[in-house]
């Protein structure tokens, strides 16, 4: 199986198997399927730490607002008696008015944020470090577990209009957000490697060859963003060594040549003829005027 390094920029994403046969077509269609899934399972991660210490999110109309405010408008949370923890709730207000403050207990919280880091490992960054190539079904896994979670914790679910529902029910608006720019769709998506866009309509062994045993890094890249940067001719980490090797053989050296120093054999103590010239009352001559 050809083993694909899916970089965006110089940062690692993630692993692909797949075969020289395949038609780039189908491996540009997994790339982007994984690389937006793992964006989705970051984002509901990036809401579960909020979710367990505030609670559900206030309807659109209420965020933001203080107590007086609600009553001065006559707004009231209608999901608030309906999506109640299981266990009840534990209330801490949240201070920037976007969740209703009813939180889980510590039991039901613990259930959430030990999910949300298995769920995380699952589809880590580090699993290229690991040499474990990501699946699709690895991150449905991902979803599936932060959704049993939730469901567990919230039984009657989660109000519609909470960012959390939203993203398992694929409803998700990131318009004007940084998650929008980090999205990439399939049409939109631009498979490099060698400095080259690898072209659709084409098989990855036009471009590699037919060894089923290759690896190599692949960028992925917007349209109309042209060619991403060439990779580094050695690594950041192989940089350090380089640096590290260079000091120590520098410092060897410096110690080399204090070992070598002979400048002791101008030394009245290292002469060898200095009892001799003692003897023949030689010693403290010096030339020149006194």
């Amino acid at each position: 199986m050809v083993q694909l390094h899916v970089k965006r920029g110089d940062e690692s994403q993630f692993l692909l198997s797949t075969t020289v046969d395949s038609p780039l077509e189908t491996v540009i269609q997994q790339i982007t399927a994984i690389y937006n899934g793992r964006l989705k399972v970051d984002r509901i991660c990036s809401e579960i730490p909020e979710l367990a210490d505030h609670g559900i999110t206030l309807p659109p109309n209420m965020q933001g607002l203080t107590e007086d405010q609600i009553v001065e408008l006559k707004l009231r949370d209608e999901w608030e008696d309906k999506c109640v923890p299981s266990g009840g709730p534990v209330f801490k207000q949240d201070e920037i008015g976007r969740r209703n403050g009813h939180a889980p207990n510590d039991k039901m919280k613990e259930v959430l944020m030990r999910t949300m880091e298995e769920a995380k490992a699952l589809i880590s960054k580090k699993q290229v470090q690991a040499n474990v190539c990501v699946t699709m079904d690895m991150v449905k896994e991902a979803l599936d577990q932060l959704r049993g979670a939730v469901m567990i914790v919230y039984p009657m679910g989660l109000p519609p209009h909470d960012p959390i529902r939203m993203e398992f029910e694929d409803r998700e608006d990131l318009s004007g957000t940084q998650a929008s720019l980090q999205v990439i769709t399939e049409n939109e998506c631009q498979l490099w490697w060698a400095a080259k866009e690898m072209q659709r309509g084409k098989k990855l062994q036009e471009y590699i060859g037919k060894n089923e045993k290759t690896k190599l890094v692949v960028k992925i890249q917007k349209k109309g963003q042209g060619a991403p940067a060439r990779e580094p001719m050695i690594s950041e980490e192989q940089q350090k060594q380089m640096m590290m090797h260079y000091y120590r053989r520098q410092e060897e050296l410096k110690k080399l040549e204090e070992a070598d120093d002979d400048s002791h054999l101008d030394s009245e103590w290292s002469d060898r003829q200095a009892l001799k010239k003692q003897f023949q009352g030689l010693t403290n001559i010096k030339w020149g005027p006194r």
